[in-house]
This record gives C-alpha cells, structure tokens and sequence, in this order.
C-alpha cells in the first residue's frame, strides 16, 4: 500500500510551498490522490515525482504549458521518445533564438557604455540621449501603424 501524505506533508517533502501544490493544481499539472473524510488533499508518491519533474523541467527552461505537455505525452498511451525529443528541440531552438537576441542586447549595452563619458553631466548623457532618441523612433512608429 502506498503512503499517503497531506499537502503540507507533500509540500514539506518536495521542498515547495502549499501555494505551488494548489498553483500546480488548478494548471492540471497535478491532482490529488483523494481526501480525508475531513476534506484534506492526500497525495502519493507519483504525487511527489511529478513536482520533481515539473522542477527539473523549469529548471531546463520549459514552461509550465511546456510541462503539461511532456506530462500528457509522459502518461499518453503509444507516445514515442521521438515525440519528447521533438518538444525538447523546439525548446532547444527557442532558447538559442533568445540566446542570439541577449547577445545582440549585450553588443548594443557595451557600445553604448563606451560612448559614456562618466563625468559629463545627466544632460550630456549619451547613454539618456540614445534611449530617449529611441523611444521617440519608437513612438513615432508606433503612431503610423
């Protein structure tokens, strides 16, 4: 027989917040196994892997759609490793995608810290002068469309 555990205990156990366990709930990432005659949530050990694996998932930057999706394809009957693989290189591509764009960030963040000249004034500031220049390109463009 398998053990059962209340929220709290499970929360405990899996080092999360009750939050997260009713959060993860009402997204259908989990599911309680049944309750008490009293009305508490009781929980089995699947219970507890399922967090683990929503954890690590987040963790490799999936998210909690992502994860409902693996855990459907996870509990499909005649699912293939292939058809995780696919989810995992789309994650994969979307996060080299973002990669590029940080990057890109990064080039055009140093750029503008090397037109800094520390001691002018807030005024002769390039760095204000160019964010300010491109929110006005920005609004503008925003106006045409």
């Amino acid at each position: 027989m398998t053990s059962q555990q209340t929220i709290g205990q499970l929360a405990q156990s899996a080092g999360v917040h009750v939050q997260t366990i009713r959060y993860y709930e009402r997204r259908k990432l989990l599911s309680p196994q049944g309750r008490r005659p009293s009305g508490y949530r009781l929980y089995d050990e699947e219970a507890q892997a399922r967090i683990r694996f929503i954890k690590h998932a987040q963790g490799l930057g999936f998210t909690l759609r992502e994860i409902g999706e693996l855990l459907s394809l996870r509990f499909k009957t005649g699912t293939r490793c292939g058809d995780i693989r696919r989810t995992t290189q789309d994650k994969l591509r979307d996060i080299e995608a973002r990669i590029k764009e940080l990057q890109t960030w990064a080039r055009a963040l140093r750029s503008l810290i090397r037109t800094c000249r520390a001691g002018q004034t807030i005024e002769q500031c390039r760095i204000v002068s160019h964010l300010e220049k491109q929110h006005r390109v920005t609004v503008r463009a925003k106006k045409r469309t």
